[in-house]
């Protein structure tokens, strides 16, 4: 007698299930999404499920100088992203760029005075906190500014100030006011910041005034004051002043704190010098330009930046002042008690941030432009 080969419906029910089974298993361990995926989503029975798959690429817009390589890798190996990035030298430029064309790129850092300029233009995307939960490093004081009364645009990177830089060896004159670098020892040996809103800020700083002047007699003194300077002038450089420092090619300028404080690392005979007049203080910080299509990812970056590790690894490389509170466990003691990026507490009161000062930024640009051409 033969043995009768057969298989009941149930059995051909498990079987098919177990394969399916297989089959997906398979397919989620290898999947990009599986490699890649968002910030996870708590549903309400507490289970994570994960968000569309993060892009392959960020594209960045952010000042030179500003933000290590060291931090742009570990966060490709962390979450397969390469970063791109373009700079800018001021935020005028920034903002004519993303005015025109915002959706190409993903994430920009922006002062306070360009985000109120920005928002009131709708050139910024809403920030999803879902996914920026490091958002509870930074210090209060940081958070929800004029610029951005809620928070919904913006999110602190970098805060800092402009100070005098002069070389000891090359400088036989006192310096405690932006004025005494209009005396002729200076002549053809300053480098400045080759920013507009800076540098008039600053004019009219010497005058008594403030940095947010719109008083057009202010500003055409301010002129005449810059008048006087140019000839003191060799470079104007925002993007790397502490260069000219370093080598001694300059004997003083007028740059930002960390730009100071980096170059005394290299040259000792750089000090720092706080204005009497009073400092100018600005804080950096996170947007979304409008349109940008990895949001998801831009969100991504900016709560991996947030984390006190990587914070604090930006700070080891350019030392401006970190608004991530919990970052400063982790940064040298002597970066946070180097008065040139973190000043003392009576000088900050005395210094001043710049604000969106309206159509007076024409005028700004027409003294800045005949200035530059003389």
């Amino acid at each position: 007698m033969t043995r009768k080969s057969w298989t009941s419906p149930l059995v051909l029910l498990l079987l098919l299930t177990a394969l399916l089974t297989g089959v997906t298993a398979c397919s989620t361990a290898t999947s990009p999404s599986a490699q890649n995926p968002g910030p996870g989503v708590t549903t309400a029975k507490g289970e994570t499920s994960p968000q569309p798959k993060l892009a392959k690429s960020l594209n960045l817009f952010i000042w030179s100088e500003y933000i290590p390589t060291s931090v742009l890798e570990a966060f490709e190996k962390e979450y397969g992203v390469k970063v791109n990035i373009s700079t800018y030298s001021s935020n005028e430029e920034m903002f004519a760029k993303l005015a025109v064309h915002s959706s190409g790129y993903d994430l920009a850092v922006a002062s306070d005075y360009m985000i109120d300029l920005m928002r009131k233009q709708d050139l910024m995307e809403k920030l999803d906190y879902e996914n920026i939960s490091n958002i509870k490093n930074i210090g209060p004081e940081f958070l929800k500014r004029a610029a951005d009364p809620d928070g919904a645009f913006s999110v602190p990177y970098m805060w800092g100030n402009v100070v005098i830089a002069i070389n000891k060896d090359k400088v036989s004159t006192p310096v405690s006011h932006y004025r005494d670098l209009l005396k002729p020892e200076f002549k053809d040996s300053l480098v400045v910041l080759d920013d507009s809103r800076s540098m008039i800020g600053i004019a009219n700083q010497m005058q008594g005034k403030s940095l947010n002047e719109t008083d057009p007699a202010v500003l055409e003194k301010s002129k005449e004051f810059l008048r006087q300077l140019l000839p003191n002038i060799k470079a104007f450089d925002s993007d790397s002043p502490k260069t000219l420092l370093v080598t001694g090619e300059v004997a003083a300028g007028i740059v930002y704190g960390a730009e100071a404080s980096l170059a005394r690392q290299e040259n000792p005979s750089i000090l720092t010098v706080i204005p009497a007049e009073g400092m100018e203080l600005w804080q950096d910080n996170f947007v979304i330009p409008k349109g940008s299509p990895n949001k998801l990812t831009a969100e991504t970056f900016i709560n991996f930046v947030l984390r006190p590790d990587i914070s604090a690894e930006i700070s080891s490389h350019y030392p401006y002042a970190n608004p991530n509170l919990a970052a400063h466990e982790l940064i040298d003691k002597e970066i946070l008690q180097d008065p040139a990026v973190y000043p003392p507490k009576s000088e900050l009161e005395k210094g001043e941030y710049m604000v969106d000062i309206g159509n007076a930024v024409k005028l700004y640009d027409r003294i800045w432009s005949e200035i530059k051409l003389e």
